[in-house]
This record gives structure tokens, C-alpha cells and sequence, in this order.
């Protein structure tokens, strides 16, 4: 799910997933980054009914200092970096939500062809 740069990442939390829910039922556990800790996003889980999800924040050591690999943060990073691969997806070009939206599926579309093409 995409929405405007001006709804922050807590403020959009419970619309990405009310959409997860009801695109997979399914699941029961939530990976988060470190900015949605506190209980603003449980708060949205329990309102939406779905209080036997469990949620892991993914959150750097205050001892860290310089990079430090985060569990499970990897898989986010990765599927950025697969799709600015794509060329228009390099940067914000894209005047609505629903064409930013449309450019994300064929990139994704584009990923999972090759992906079955090598097999």
C-alpha cells in the first residue's frame, strides 16, 4: 500500500494493515522498524481485531556504533534495492498514488518472471 509523503509511518500503519489482513488472513506475526515502538500501532492491531497478531520491533543497540545488520530489516532493504533497479522507480516521477502504484506491480511483476525464469 502507498500513500502520501505527508502521513507518517504511524499515522499509515493502520490502513498498510488493514490491507494485509485482508489480503492475507492468514498471518499472525508483524515485523516493525524501530519507529513504529510504543503502542500506537498495538492499538491499531486491537481496533482492527487482531489482537492474536504478535508484533517484533526491529530496533538498533543505543550501544551500536557505525552499521550494524538488523534481524529481519535485511529483507526490507533488499526488495528496495531489487526494485530501484528499475529505472523509473529511481526516483519519485510519479504524480499520483495510483500510477506510483501501477509502476511498483510491474516491477514486481518483472522481478518474479526472471525469478521464474531461471527455475
Amino acid at each position: 500500500m502507498i500513500h502520501t509523503a505527508d502521513i507518517q509511518d504511524r499515522d499509515g500503519a493502520p490502513f498498510v494493515l488493514a490491507e494485509i489482513i485482508r489480503r492475507f488472513p492468514w498471518l499472525r506475526h508483524v515485523f516493525a522498524d524501530g519507529g513504529y515502538a510504543g503502542d500506537k500501532l498495538r492499538d491499531a492491531l486491537s481496533k482492527i481485531g487482531k489482537s492474536k497478531w504478535t508484533i517484533e520491533i526491529i530496533k538498533r543497540s543505543d550501544t551500536a556504533k557505525g552499521f550494524e545488520v538488523l534481524p529481519r530489516r535485511w529483507v526490507v532493504e533488499r526488495t528496495f534495492a531489487w526494485l530501484s533497479r528499475n529505472r523509473r522507480l529511481a526516483k519519485d516521477f510519479e504524480q499520483t498514488i495510483a500510477s506510483a502504484t501501477a509502476w511498483l506491480f510491474i516491477a514486481s511483476i518483472q522481478l518474479f518472471t526472471r525469478r521464474i525464469a531461471r527455475a
